[in-house]
């Protein structure tokens, strides 16, 4: 076992994450949720940017609550490769030994993340939904022994059926990967600025080095529901995949999109990637519609923080009465085509709204 001096280890990092010259949202989202975890630790926040004529991107880091920005920018780091970004970033971290390292849950993030925590010989907790400073408990039939100021790191496991929480008291830095759209970026400060420090991890390309032959992007129709500002969402009450044509008349109605639960992907009615929930996407809209939805804590921990939540179930007692703020207890084959109804009625009757 490799031991560390804990002490040695300092302040809240993030991996600022840009794809083509464009920060990515979640590093805005890490920089809210580290400015709070930084407060209760009394320590400052500094963003990781690895890329190539990246920094430019930095103002807008400081904007969003970063304190300093260590820069690694080379030509090498042109497209994101898995060899150059792990080396780099390790590197980052081998050098200035943060205390907590947070990474997007993105398709790059759960390739650098994991890769990353190996070679610097700590714990990576993946695809976490809430992190908090706390105790750990060593022993806790005793409960006696802790470590304190542990990042605590809830994640789902177990295919979603239950939540798990997670410390490493042993190891820096404390490192996860934090799920898309969970965290909220702080208001923007235009007149922020910030400290960049340029870093050179020196780059030697070896044969884990691949050669990008070429980019194929994909293209797809389906709007991605964590942007929607209303969403129409379906479980598995509503029968089959038909007969979501009924929520998708109330949603080009309100003018949102259609979302669902697991057990509709499950069924193989909808897409993955419109699936609500812990094993699918968090989501926040201004208005969430509940149809045939039973509320299992599965899925209300991906769009409990809706701004306005209808629900729509035959079931009295479905759990996602206790979440909603409105709710329906009726078919909602009768309920939702009426609503629909009532709601293209008004918008004939003002049609600026």
């Amino acid at each position: 076992m490799i031991k560390m001096d804990l002490e040695e280890y300092r302040g809240v990092y993030i991996y600022a994450q840009q794809v083509e010259g464009e920060l990515s949202r979640i590093s805005l989202e890490l920089l809210g949720k580290a400015r709070d975890l930084a407060k209760d630790l009394g320590t400052d926040v500094t963003a990781v940017l690895i890329g190539s004529k990246v920094k430019d991107m930095a103002e807008m880091l400081a904007q969003y609550g970063a304190d300093k920005v260590i820069l690694v920018d080379n030509p090498i780091l042109k497209e994101y490769r898995t060899e150059p970004y792990a080396h780099a970033l390790a590197c980052v971290i081998e050098t200035y030994r943060p205390e907590i390292m947070l990474v997007g849950a993105t398709a790059i993030g759960r390739d650098l993340g994991p890769c990353v925590s190996a070679r610097v010989f700590t714990g990576l907790t993946a695809d976490c939904t809430k992190l908090e400073i706390g105790d750990f408990p060593l022993n806790p039939v005793a409960g006696k022994e802790q470590k304190h100021h542990q990042l605590l790191m809830t994640r789902p496991a177990f295919g979603g059926n239950t939540i798990a929480t997670i410390a490493c008291p042993n190891h820096r830095p404390q490192m996860a990967t934090v799920r898309p759209g969970v965290m909220k970026p702080n208001q923007r400060i235009q007149e922020a600025k910030v400290v960049v420090e340029e870093y050179d991890p020196v780059f030697v390309p070896n044969h884990k080095y691949v050669k990008i032959l070429d980019i194929v992007k994909s293209v797809t129709e389906a709007a991605d529901i964590m942007d929607a500002e209303i969403l129409v969402s379906g479980g598995r009450g509503v029968g089959g995949p038909d007969n979501f044509r009924i929520l998708e008349e109330l949603a080009a109605a309100l003018k949102g999109e259609v979302s669902c639960s697991r057990a509709v992907v499950d069924a193989g009615w909808k897409p993955k990637e419109l699936q609500v929930g812990q094993t699918g996407k968090t989501v926040r809209p201004h208005v969430y519609f509940a149809i045939g939805i039973s509320g299992a804590i599965q899925h209300v921990a991906g769009m409990e923080d809706s701004d306005l939540i209808f629900a729509i179930n035959k079931d009295e007692n479905a759990p996602i009465f206790e979440v909603a703020d409105y709710g329906i207890v009726g078919d909602y084959k009768k309920i939702v085509p009426e609503l629909t109804k009532q709601i293209l009625k008004l918008k004939t009757m003002n049609p600026t709204r």
